[in-house]
């Protein structure tokens, strides 16, 4: 796998991120072969990539509320 080069992209917190301290995650889109995604209260740490289909997939089984 290619690295992809993560500097200067901008990065969106879930809607489902609360302002309390709970736990949240950023996503960052416009790269078409991956989704990175990392957690909002640890900037500088670690990111997970995670194939953009696949992705996709898991975002609207969360939506129809496959996980409840």
């Amino acid at each position: 796998m290619r690295a992809i080069d993560l500097s200067g992209v901008n990065w969106r917190k879930s809607s489902h991120s609360n302002t309390s301290g709970g736990e949240c995650l950023e996503v960052c889109d416009g790269i078409d072969s991956a989704v990175p995604v990392r957690d909002s209260k640890a900037p500088d740490g670690p990111v997970l990539l995670f194939a953009a289909r696949p992705w996709a997939s898991f975002v609207a089984a969360v939506g129809d509320g496959a996980f409840r």
